[in-house]
């Protein structure tokens, strides 16, 4: 998944305590290196998307799904990235900063330099844990460095930062694959990391923290196992080889490690990574709801459209990555614009009606398989899929933060990322159907995935018309 992210990921650091600090020392260089440190996280979230087609040439022989290289790196992600946040709390915002940003340096040379597909992957899941630890951290410091009204002016740079880097991502990354292979889209990482590091170490100091309760690691524990599980269920029952008795028992061990995981936050309920009170609100219901199934779809587009693109209309990784430049540049344009109309409006049209419009989109893009030109095919789709996200990404951070006590607005914001990206981990399980087909098979399950992806978008925009209420007249 990549650019409207940084919009569902903006109300953590929105969220942060008003005893904040009023100043701090360099504050441009700790802007400049919460954005360098979230752009690793950005840009390798969307860049992989257009490397699969040549991880897969590289690595005939393979005997796992091309779809791990970008689940492998969304599972610890969405595992750990509650928990993340805490262990920052508890362990100083810039030694887990700098140890995120370390290991995500270390893990893009051992996905670089990999060997086999299996080593590939193992440098994937360790990106994951890397930007686990590095995003929600990043966005903390911003919450703590900054106060009133330059707060709201770094997180807006950090977010329209974000969206920069995951669009542009795509574009230069393709464009490497191109000319040097695809292991050089992991070398990207390599300076802006050391940036990070360089300036995280210098600049960043740590706040005391009183009250620290412990880590819900056994909450952690079985959150990753469960989503472990359930993805390689889903995985494999998606492949060729169909609903195999491995592939039910997968499925079947990740809702029992879920289901315990349910019970373990439960019996520790405010200590809980995932305090179970905040689904009371009915609002927060649907706007989980929303995230977990809009995000989802989406993030299923992101992976399938430059697969297709590129085995099947022969798009180069450079043009299958400028394919979906127009995303962003749209949401950026117009996000702003639909925020201040969910201010008038309240947020329950704006939740029901874009999700309807990402819908049309995925209708339209069931038409690119056939289709002989990128103007009449593939930009109509992403122009009225991209009006429609615009629509969503700005009132949803609102939304969510508006549906909770203020004193759970930082753990319910962060919850709301989480399932953003548990939502295309999901998706990309399932997509495992796509990637595996090739010619006239991959056109159409292709067209079978957009008509899955619009069901699911119109489903995401009748939860927020459920759920939320309307907008009380002044």
């Amino acid at each position: 998944m990549s650019t409207p992210l940084p919009n569902c990921d903006r109300s953590i650091a929105q969220a942060a305590p008003a005893n904040a600090a009023k100043s701090a020392e360099h504050p441009r260089l700790i802007l400049a290196t919460t954005v360098l440190a979230s752009s690793l996280a950005f840009v390798d979230g969307s860049v992989v998307n257009v490397g699969l087609p040549a991880i897969a040439r590289s690595f005939p022989e393979q005997t796992i799904g091309v779809s791990w290289i970008v689940s492998g790196y969304l599972l610890p992600l969405s595992a750990l990235l509650l928990i993340g946040g805490a262990a920052g709390d508890r362990f100083g915002h810039r030694r887990l900063l700098l140890a995120g940003v370390g290991l995500f340096l270390a893990a893009s040379l051992l996905c670089a330099l990999a060997p086999t597909l299996i080593m590939l992957l193992c440098g994937r899941v360790l990106q994951g844990i890397g930007a686990a630890m590095l995003m929600p951290t990043s966005l903390a410091i911003l919450g703590v460095s900054f106060s009133g009204e330059a707060r709201g002016q770094a997180i807006g740079i950090w977010a329209s930062a974000g969206a920069a880097a995951g669009a542009i991502g795509p574009l230069v990354g393709g464009w490497l694959i191109d000319i040097l292979g695809w292991r050089s889209m992991f070398l990207i990482n390599l300076p802006i990391a050391i940036g990070a590091l360089y300036f995280g170490a210098r600049y960043i100091r740590d706040c005391p923290t009183k009250d620290l309760q412990s880590l819900d690691g056994l909450g952690a524990l079985l959150a990753t196992a469960g989503l472990t599980a359930l993805t390689w269920g889903l995985t494999i029952g998606s492949e060729n080889g169909g609903w195999s008795t491995s592939a039910i028992a997968g499925v079947g061990a990740g809702a029992i490690a879920l289901t315990a995981f349910i019970i373990v936050e439960r019996r520790r309920g405010t200590a809980a990574m995932m305090p179970l009170r905040l689904f009371a609100s009915r609002e927060f219901t649907g706007l989980s709801l929303l995230t977990f199934l809009l995000y989802g779809a989406l993030g299923g587009m992101l992976v399938l459209l430059p697969y297709t693109l590129i085995n099947l209309m022969q798009y180069s990784a450079t043009e299958a990555g400028a394919a979906l430049l127009p995303m962003p540049l749209i949401i950026a344009l117009t996000a702003p614009m639909m925020g201040r109309l969910a201010a008038r409006v309240g947020p329950r049209w704006p939740l029901s009606s874009g999700p309807v419009a990402v819908a049309a989109g995925f209708l339209l893009a069931t038409r690119i398989p056939s289709g002989v030109s990128y103007w009449t095919s593939v930009l109509p789709a992403m122009l009225v899929l991209s009006l429609g996200m615009a629509g969503a990404v700005a009132p949803l951070t609102t939304a969510v933060l508006a549906s909770v006590d203020p004193v759970h607005s930082g753990v319910a914001s962060g919850l709301n990322s989480a399932l953003a990206r548990t939502g295309g981990l999901v998706a990309t399980a399932f997509a495992s159907a796509v990637l595996v087909s090739h010619g006239e098979k991959l056109s159409s399950t292709f067209r079978w995935a957009m008509l899955v992806g619009a069901a699911t978008a119109i489903a995401s925009g009748i939860c927020a018309f459920m759920w939320l209420r309307k907008k009380e007249s002044s």
